[in-house]
């Protein structure tokens, strides 16, 4: 049972603890057994059966659990780098997508994308994710928008899951808009959605959620109803893309649902942020999305104090947030939504792991979690993400072993 010693600052982040308090205990030691955690707490408490066990020196350094990106678009074709300079002259989203831009020209390139090609850059991207400390990563289809594409990618998820170190959860979006081709026959597609593609995902468990994107320009109320509901009918979990570019409604459906999520929220309203609060649902900001949009971020602050858990996440995908580094986000997430760091920790630890069903498993560094850390060169969590570099993780431990 190897020991991690010498560290200067632990993370716990237990589950049941409030989102303020991430569990610190300085001058620390972790152990564990195979791929599990059995032992944390200061180093002067070690247990007498563990003194003759192998340690390993963590150097005086904070240790984290392994970090949770529980929203990603990890496979897709291409890239929009155009669309980055016409947001600066002032394109706006939705006036990008009008014209052909956006998630509509990201489908063509995924469309045209092989599995192999689209599984080189998810995991390429995979590798860089696990080096800042990510060791879980839930992954949305909503490139392909046809039966064919959208399995398509959720088979290379499967098998990333089953060659990468880094745990994948794969989430269905196969109503991320309407695909142009369906565009005038709008109900065509949501019987697609309903009748073939969301049974032929559960009947293959290639997903273990359902998103939809409740926006003008996407999804209605009604359209997110009846599809989440055929979701529910096949045993899949709901997530919700909600209130991002407009107070929709989404966030109050997603509570009244019992979504395990509601995401983006930008726009929520007080009646959304009360909903949310009493149905338990997770709130997920994604402040990488609001700096590359130039949006408001989400009001982490309000819904915090009302009783709502924050998680924190990229929102990677090739348009609206192009980046997959999550300690940016987080550090984003304290400086533009007013959360403290031990608020921020959690919500890409704990809180994250609620956000994807894994809050038994993974998320802290508590006896019978799965041994996923990572040790960065910072002594406190405040120095960590007060003194942003472009990466403090100097080793990584995945399910008890050193990657």
């Amino acid at each position: 049972m190897p020991v991690l010693v010498n560290i200067s600052q632990l993370a716990t982040c237990p589950p049941g603890n409030p989102q303020q308090d991430a569990g610190l205990i300085d001058h620390a030691a972790v152990a564990w057994n195979g791929d599990t955690v059995s032992w944390v707490g200061p180093q002067s408490d070690l247990p007498a059966e563990f003194t003759d066990e192998p340690e390993i020196d963590a150097g005086n350094r904070l240790v984290i659990p392994g970090l949770i990106d529980c929203h990603t678009h990890l496979c897709f074709g291409g890239w929009r780098g155009d669309e980055f300079q016409w947001r600066l002259e002032g394109a706006s989203y939705q006036e990008i997508a009008a014209s052909g831009g956006g998630i509509a020209s990201t489908v063509g390139a995924t469309r045209a994308s092989s599995p192999e090609e689209l599984g080189r850059k998810a995991l390429m991207a995979l590798d860089a994710m696990l080096a800042l400390g990510v060791t879980t990563v839930e992954c949305k289809s909503g490139y392909g928008l046809d039966y064919e594409n959208e399995l398509k990618q959720l088979e290379v998820y499967r098998r990333l899951d089953q060659e990468h170190a880094v745990d994948l959860v794969p989430t269905f979006l196969g109503a991320h808009i309407i695909p142009p081709e369906y565009r005038d026959r709008r109900e065509d597609y949501i019987r697609l959605l309903c009748e073939e593609l969301i049974p032929a995902v559960a009947e293959r468990d290639l997903a273990r959620f359902c998103d939809i994107f409740i926006e003008a320009g996407a999804y209605t109320l009604d359209e997110a109803r009846a599809v989440l509901g055929a979701a529910t009918h096949h045993g899949l979990k709901l997530k919700v893309h909600a209130d991002q570019l407009s107070n929709g409604g989404g966030a109050l459906l997603a509570a009244e649902l019992g979504a395990v999520s509601a995401e983006h929220l930008e726009y929520i309203s007080n009646e959304g942020i009360d909903a949310l609060a009493s149905s338990g649902t997770v709130a997920v900001s994604l402040p990488l999305a609001s700096l590359y949009l130039s949006e408001p971020y989400l009001p982490a602050r309000k819904l915090l104090d009302a009783g709502v858990p924050v998680a924190v996440a990229t929102d990677f995908n090739p348009g609206s947030a192009p980046s997959f580094h999550l300690p940016l986000a987080m550090t984003l997430a304290c400086i533009n939504q007013s959360m403290t760091p031990q608020e921020t920790l959690n919500g890409a630890t704990a809180i994250a792991a609620r956000a994807v069903s894994l809050q038994n498993s993974r998320g802290s560094l508590m006896p019978g979690f799965v041994a996923d850390l990572a040790i960065i060169d910072a002594p406190t969590l405040n120095q960590w993400l007060y003194h942003f570099v472009p990466n403090a993780c100097t080793e990584v431990l995945k399910a008890g072993h050193w990657i």
